[in-house]
């Protein structure tokens, strides 16, 4: 059993900001540029997650980059690959992200494209806005542009394979990631599924279901993390048991019961739990349980 508050490791990144402002204090005070937030359990020894939880921040794009699937980075020694899913916190005007290619390519063309750097031109560049959601299965040729924060969702690993760095000299992995990628267009994913008043269902995969909860000022909610659960607030503030959480404050929890006290603005935030059983996860209000039972029946298996 485990509820604890994650701890918020900043990682600097060169396409990474100085300003980390409202969505996290967790950055250093030099000026350094911090891409990332990882959010890690707090105790002292515990297991790794299965999944690792983000923020990314950009001020330049990032590579053009595929993760490999389960059954390729075993092959190479990896524990597993590398699914993930995109929630937009903010964008600029114009902000964009690739998710595959404008068409489809031949294996030749496509290491071709990877050698010679013409696979910038190939990706399938679109604008998005706050709030939006971003599936990318493993194996999914992808970037991220300047001018974003983004939470992320991912399995834990670090299994990247990078196609072109715009101009920053670091390794690029040209054979891996022709050997991985799906060298076409790809379906942007389901819409997000309203559940319940509070909950939307936004991704869900064999290998983590992802949520949007809003709950209403001074309302109760009662998340029962049978599973690896995370919980990362983005709106508002709450009592989580006996932890006070507000925007950029996340939550691990497993094998518990978390009560969900919403402060006097309400609470925003993002639920992802690992796999998805033959019942689905149990997430009921204390409101009213008979709605929070036939919520649990319509999550997807």
């Amino acid at each position: 059993m485990a509820i604890e508050l994650a701890r918020a490791h900043a990682l600097t990144k060169p396409w990474g900001v100085a300003d980390l402002g409202p969505w996290s204090k967790a950055g250093p005070d030099d000026g350094r540029l911090v891409g990332e937030i990882w959010y890690e359990r707090l105790r002292e020894g515990a297991p790794d997650p299965s999944l690792l939880l983000k923020l990314l921040f950009t001020s330049q794009p990032l590579s053009i980059q595929v993760h490999p699937d389960d059954a390729y980075a075993r092959s190479i020694g990896l524990a597993s690959g590398k699914t993930e899913a995109w929630y937009i916190l903010s964008a600029v005007p114009g902000a964009k992200i690739a998710v595959g290619l404008k068409e489809r390519l031949a294996p030749r063309q496509l290491r071709e494209a990877v050698d010679d750097g013409s696979i910038v031109r190939h990706i399938a560049w679109r604008t998005v806005l706050a709030g939006e959601v971003v599936s990318v299965p493993a194996g999914t040729i992808h970037a991220i542009g300047a001018g974003l924060v983004i939470a992320e969702i991912q399995q834990r690993s670090d299994a990247t394979f990078r196609m072109f760095d715009f101009g920053r000299r670091r390794e690029l992995h040209l054979a891996s990631a022709a050997a991985v990628a799906n060298a076409g267009p790809v379906e942007l994913g389901p819409k997000p599924k309203r559940l319940t008043d509070e909950r939307t269902l936004l991704v869900s995969n064999p290998h983590f279901a992802f949520e949007r909860i809003e709950l209403a000022p001074g309302s109760a909610f009662s998340l029962e993390a049978e599973r690896e659960t995370w919980l990362l607030v983005i709106g508002g503030s709450a009592r989580a048991g006996k932890l006070g959480v507000a925007v950029g404050d996340a939550v691990f929890a497993q094998s518990d019961s978390v009560d969900l006290l919403a402060g006097p603005d309400g609470m925003v935030g993002l639920i992802a739990y690992a796999g998805v059983s033959d019942t689905g996860a149990q997430r009921r209000t204390k409101q009213d349980a008979s709605d929070a039972e036939e919520a649990k029946m319509q999550v997807p298996t």
